[in-house]
């Protein structure tokens, strides 16, 4: 039985979506991609959601078999809005994983996390042969952590203990991320809480340290992935 949903029928994207024309560009490139039988993981994010519409309206055009493996609740609703099946890392795994970003300097490093679900979307990156970061121009750095501070997620009753760590790592300036739509602090995917960590200088083993912090759970780092960048 399918459920018949109002809530799923009149979805919105939940806010204003930025270079809205740069970012229909990437996402016709992306759905160009996509091939019968693909088992695709699809990012968080306005990008990602363009994306999935022009892939949607490849699969109606083509009457494509297609499943994706979504990395956050918002995006696996877009997905049964538009009558994209899904699946889970429990029974496929990506042939390829597509998602925005939202720094990427010279060597394909990235920084990502604004939504909240840095940690599914590492750990789909990691499970997929194939990555494309799709960006429009402004993502493009010379310095990660030159325009967003890094994004930690942190289990919520060590967030003093980690934030006296990441100071000792160099940390200048941590904040809690306060949520928009809700009172308190952002919350994410997994129910944990987000640090923004700004830094001055990013070294190349930041990411594992950051990571080796007990209480921390994933941070917004992506260095030395394997990564082909789409640029509009």
């Amino acid at each position: 039985m399918i459920w018949q949903s109002d809530i799923i029928k009149n979805l919105e994207w939940s806010d204003t979506i930025s270079n809205k024309e740069a970012k229909q560009k990437v996402a016709e490139k992306i759905a160009e991609k996509v091939k019968d039988g693909a088992v695709l993981g699809v990012g968080s994010g306005s990008t990602s959601f363009m994306a999935i519409i022009a892939i949607a309206e490849k699969i109606k055009a083509e009457k494509l078999n297609i499943k994706a493996i979504p990395t956050s609740v918002e995006i696996s609703m877009f997905c049964s809005k538009l009558g994209i099946p899904l699946t889970g890392l429990t029974e496929a795994r990506p042939d390829w994983y597509f998602d925005g970003a939202d720094e990427v300097d010279p060597n394909k490093s990235l920084i990502k996390g604004r939504g909240g679900a840095m940690f599914k979307e590492k750990l789909l990156m990691s499970c997929s042969p194939v990555n494309y970061i799709i960006v429009d121009e402004s993502k493009l750095v010379k310095r990660l952590g030159s325009k967003f501070p890094v994004p930690v997620e942190v289990f919520p009753a060590a967030v003093l203990h980690v934030e006296e760590q990441l100071k000792n790592l160099g940390a200048s300036k941590l904040a809690i991320r306060p949520a928009k739509g809700k009172d308190g602090p952002i919350i994410t995917e997994n129910g944990h809480l987000v640090l923004d960590a700004w830094f001055d200088n990013i070294a190349f083993d930041l990411e594992q340290k950051i990571k080796a912090i007990t209480g921390v759970i994933e941070s917004g780092l992506f260095i030395n992935y394997n990564v082909e960048i789409i640029v509009a």
